[in-house]
């Protein structure tokens, strides 16, 4: 018998006793984890968004000092002089 097929009989005999009893300390644990859980959540959230923020905010000064979307002089030809 696995330690699996343990725990799903351990978990069955609970449920089909007279009233199904929550084990003590049970329900403190499910709420210290869920809000670890929470606040790891939240903390990787804020960590993207301090990403995506740095990010434009680097693309921004990027685009305004190198403006790519200005075509570079031509060198091919030289200027007209004297004409």
């Amino acid at each position: 018998m696995s330690q699996h097929d343990r725990n799903e009989a351990a978990v069955r005999q609970l449920l089909e006793g007279a009233a199904p009893t929550v084990p003590a300390g049970l329900y403190e644990e499910a709420v210290r984890r869920g809000a670890r859980q929470l606040r790891r959540r939240r903390a990787f959230r804020r960590l993207l968004w301090l990403c995506l923020l740095a990010a434009t905010v680097a693309f921004v000064i990027w685009a305004s000092l190198a403006q790519p979307w200005v075509d570079p002089p031509s060198e091919t030809t030289p200027p007209l002089t004297r004409w």
